[in-house]
This record gives C-alpha cells, structure tokens and sequence, in this order.
C-alpha cells in the first residue's frame, strides 16, 4: 500500500503549488501520484476566484479530487468530508497511487489524518441554534461558546457562525467541551507526512493583501453575481465565506469597493493566524519556508525519505 503524505499550512503560502511539484516528482519516478483538496471553500461549483481554485490548465495535468463536488446551497461538515476522504484515500492507495491531501481547512484536514469520531447530532437543537444566528449574529453565538468553551472559541472565527453553532451542539450534547474531540496530541488513522508551509508573518500578510485585491480585479463581484440565482444568499457556508459576503455587501450597496477588500484582507489575515496556531500544535508536521529557495528541494527530499521508510 503506497503512504499517505499531506501538505498544510495557512492560506496564500503556496500549498497547491508545492503539492503538484511532489506529485510531479513522484510521477517521473515512475510512482502514481493524485492531489485530494482538503478546502472546504473549493467543494463548491461556481466559487473559483474567492477560493483561489487552481483551473485545469494549473494543475499541470495532475489529477484532483473533492472539487466542486456540492451545489452553493449545500452544508459543508468536516465529518461528511471525513466520510468522502477516507474512502478515497484507500481507493488510491489500493490502486498504487501516492494520495496528497492538500489545504488548510484545519478541522477537515484533521478529520481525515487524526483517529476520532464526530459526535452525534441534534436535529432540533441545531434548528434552534441556526435560529439564534439568525436572531442575534456570529458574535453573540461566539461569546456564548466562550462562556462554555474558551478553548473552542480560541479556535473559531468570530464570523463563524457555523463553526459557533456545532460546537454549543456539541457541548451542549455531550457536557464535554468541543475540542475533547480534537485531542492536543492527535492519534494516527494511519501513517502520514505532513508537510507545512510557512512564511515570515508580514510577508503572508503582503501576500494576502495581494491575493485578495487580484481577487477583485479578476472579476469576484461577476461571480457572485452569477452565483446569487443560485442561492449563494441562502448558503450557510457559501454565503459567510470570507470574500463572498463581502462582495454581497458591496453588491447590495452596504459597502464600498475599498471597504469589501480591506474587510476580506483584514480576514484573510485573521483566519491564516488562526490556521497557524492551530496547526503549531500538530509536532508531525515539518515545517518548510516558502521564502526558502530551495524549499521545494527540501520537501522532495522529505517526500523520498518517506515513502524509502
């Protein structure tokens, strides 16, 4: 059976990039080789410039998997993505084929390497709560997880609001905090090499400022628009995407152009903050600089010590 390797780290530090230079490597030595998207935001159909989806032509000829597999107006759960991965990890596997999982959606990514469950769910108390979003905000759910679960709410986005209402239903269910279900030191589903992808602080914030204004220039308030009769408005995950609800906002007059992109890099930057500190608990992972020249070298050499084990 052919190992499992994953590429992780926060937003905008090139980890699909770094993921096809392995697959490529693999390729020419004869090993089979297929990328597994672990962003949540790229599952869905229509959302390609505010989620940074490579296009075909980017993904140099190397087979993905899990994109733009859900309508705009599906749930995203990481233990559904769990339930998706798994299977497809060892179906590669099984085939000979190198699986590269790849993102930084840190819940989904450890759904799939870390051995744990997802608790069960409520279908009523998850009503009243979506309700109570709608009634009060994501800040108002925020601070309610804080009272019960400081250690969650360190972990989840403010804007969130999806991410606030799973974890009360958890507490809530189980009388445990949330993140009794992410252990500090994971346990293995099996064997991996994480690779991680990093820079120096102020130039990813560079970078994501970058990112996030060629997102505009490349046409994000046409995709939204395209995307609104679809039913992006009535997404709960696609509709509170970062970049998404502020073209929606700037589309619907609420906000200026300025004030939509200062507002997605102020939460671009957050959330990759966020990204960083939760992946720094993962002691597995190796750290790469991708201000490192020879990065990518060094993942390689990482990648063949790996799979000669």
């Amino acid at each position: 059976m052919t190992k499992l390797i994953a590429v992780v780290g926060p937003t905008g530090a090139g980890k699909s990039a770094l993921a096809i230079s392995i697959a490529k490597h693999l390729i020419a030595k004869g090993q089979p080789a297929e990328i597994i998207n672990a962003d949540s935001m790229q599952f869905y159909r229509g959302m390609n410039i505010g989620t940074a989806k490579l296009s075909e032509a980017e993904r140099g000829g190397i087979q993905h998997h899990l994109f733009d597999f859900l309508e705009i107006t599906d749930e995203s759960t990481a233990a559904e993505f769990q339930q998706l991965a798994r299977p497809l990890i060892l179906d590669l596997q099984g085939r000979g084929v190198t699986p590269i999982l790849v993102g930084g959606s840190m819940l989904y990514v450890a759904a799939v390497l870390n051995r744990f469950e997802f608790p069960a769910r409520d279908e009523q108390l998850r009503a009243q709560l979506e309700q109570d979003l709608i009634d009060h905000g994501p800040h108002e759910l925020h601070r309610r997880l804080k009272a019960l679960d400081a250690v969650a709410a360190s972990r989840i986005i403010p804007e969130n609001g999806r991410r606030s209402v799973r974890a009360l239903e958890i507490v809530t269910l189980t009388g445990e905090p949330f993140a009794a279900a992410l252990p500090e030191v994971p346990e293995d589903w099996q064997p991996v090499l994480e690779i991680g992808v990093n820079g120096d602080r102020e130039d990813l914030k560079r970078r994501l400022q970058a990112r996030v204004q060629l997102m505009w220039h490349q046409g994000i308030l046409d995709e939204v628009r395209a995307l609104d009769p679809l039913g992006i408005r009535v997404g709960k995950t696609s509709s509170a995407a970062i970049g998404y609800a502020q073209a929606l906002k700037q589309i619907d007059g609420l906000m200026t152009e300025a004030e939509a992109i200062a507002d997605t890099v102020r939460l671009t930057q957050k959330y990759a903050r966020r990204q960083m500190s939760w992946f720094r608990r993962d002691q597995r992972i190796k750290w790469l600089d991708y201000q490192d020249a020879d990065y990518v070298s060094k993942a390689l050499v990482l990648v063949d010590q790996w799979l000669s084990l």
